[in-house]
């Protein structure tokens, strides 16, 4: 999880290429994008039958759905450059949710297909 993460801060800090390229994009539709996180509602759902145990269910799945929720709110108005500080600090509280999912997510059931594709390859690739 913090491979892509990291990746991504040294070729920003090393190319000034990569690093035009990065701030040229626009920060509400990237965050926009986190709103498909609101699929953690189906970790809730698993936990409400039985399927997953509850102290990686229920933080993972809320704290999806609390970050999804917020994505329109946080695009339209913290994704400007004098609200720097909150939007940094709101994009900080995904980046955790996300690590703390796939901490929690490395025993059990979540470590057998088809679930273990979550923290495999959907919350890395979604970083």
């Amino acid at each position: 999880m913090l491979i892509p993460i990291g990746a991504f801060l040294l070729w920003f800090l090393r190319s000034a290429g990569f690093r035009e390229f990065a701030l040229s994009l626009n920060p509400r539709t990237l965050t926009l994008a986190q709103s498909w996180r609101i699929a953690g509602f189906t970790f809730l759902a698993l936990y409400a039958a039985g399927k997953l145990p509850g102290v990686l269910a229920l933080p993972a799945g809320w704290g999806d759905i609390a970050i999804a929720a917020t994505a329109p709110l946080v695009a339209m108005r913290l994704a400007t450059f004098r609200h720097r500080r909150s939007f940094m600090l709101w994009q900080t509280l995904g980046i955790l949710d996300m690590v703390m999912a796939v901490a929690l997510g490395t025993t059990g059931v979540v470590t057998v297909l088809p679930l273990s594709l979550i923290p495999t390859f959907g919350c890395p690739f979604s970083s």
